[in-house]
């Protein structure tokens, strides 16, 4: 069964996992995730850990800062980004289960928080699916992101 859990560093031998080149154009690791919140000094980013049963099966984090911005004009509102599976564990639907959890997730830990916002690379057809399986709406509002345009997708919780 997928859940969630706070990130603790004993979860990071599990975290440890090397993403494909076309996964990489769409998200950080695990790793560099963490390592951005530390060089920011960041307390309005939650990383997550994402367990199928008892092991770590994947990674996001919960961003509450200033970045939430470009996609919505709520202020009780949370970026969902830095989302990946452990490649072992793709194909088995826990991303999907992921993203079903998270809300129920983000209701119990951030109380007012009333909605979740992200952002998927066009060409990313795979996670736009899941997010539209899972929820989230898209409205036509689009980005420039890293590695090209992002479509902008929010759930209302």
């Amino acid at each position: 069964m997928v859940h969630l859990k706070f990130f603790l560093p004993e979860d990071l031998a599990g975290l440890r996992y090397v993403l494909d080149e076309k996964q990489s154009l769409y998200t950080s690791t695990a790793e560099q995730a963490l390592e951005r919140i530390k060089e920011r000094g960041d307390d309005l980013a939650f990383p997550v850990s994402i367990f199928d049963d008892e092991k770590v099966a994947g990674f996001l984090v919960l961003d509450f800062g200033a970045d939430k911005f470009d996609i919505t004009d709520n202020p009780n509102s949370v970026l969902l980004r830095s989302l990946s599976i452990n490649p072992e564990f793709q194909g088995k639907g826990i991303g999907k289960s992921a993203m079903l959890v998270t809300d129920e997730f983000v209701k119990k830990h951030f109380s007012t928080c009333d909605e979740i916002v992200l952002a998927v690379n066009q060409n990313n057809r795979l996670a736009y699916e899941i997010y539209l399986k899972t929820g989230y709406s898209y409205d036509g509002k689009m980005r420039e992101g890293r590695s090209g345009p992002q479509y902008l997708m929010y759930k209302k919780l």
